[in-house]
């Protein structure tokens, strides 16, 4: 599995604390930035990771702000992205079994660090199978 990762400002920190769990997993990444805490608007970051996986040079995503949500809203406008916030495990295992997500989306404001560990831990450790295989086919016919 690759991952793709990237963050705001906002969530450096747990961006990097969420490399070393993939490290220690021996997931392959490539970190997206932001690399320093100086002001960035997250829809650049996500214009040059999503397509990224998008085109299937990264199995999936995971983005990071204050909140999750600009994030989960920027990635959710390209073409057969599916970007899910969570915080809560049960959410994680969720976005992937139900939803087919490839991409994970967290708010360094809204939950601490060690449950973030935790919700990467699981949701790297589901393989996406196509998740509840109606429903997300008709996701997919909502795209414009």
């Amino acid at each position: 599995m690759k991952i793709a990762i990237g963050c705001d400002e906002n969530a450096l920190d747990l961006k990097n604390a969420l490399i070393t769990v993939l490290e220690k997993k021996g997931i392959e990444y490539k970190d997206f930035g932001v690399f320093t805490k100086e002001p960035s608007d997250y829809p650049d970051l996500v214009k040059e990771l999503i397509p990224e996986v998008q085109n299937g040079r990264y199995d999936r995503g995971v983005l990071v702000c204050g909140t999750g949500i600009g994030m989960a809203i920027s990635a959710n406008k390209f073409k057969g992205i599916r970007a899910a916030v969570c915080h809560d495990l049960y959410s994680a295992q969720r976005s992937i079994l139900s939803n087919d997500c490839q991409v994970l989306c967290m708010g360094s404001l809204v939950i601490g660090k060690s449950l973030a560990e935790e919700i990467l831990k699981v949701w790297v450790s589901i393989e996406r199978t196509g998740g509840t295989v109606a429903k997300v086919k008709k996701i997919e016919l909502l795209e414009i």
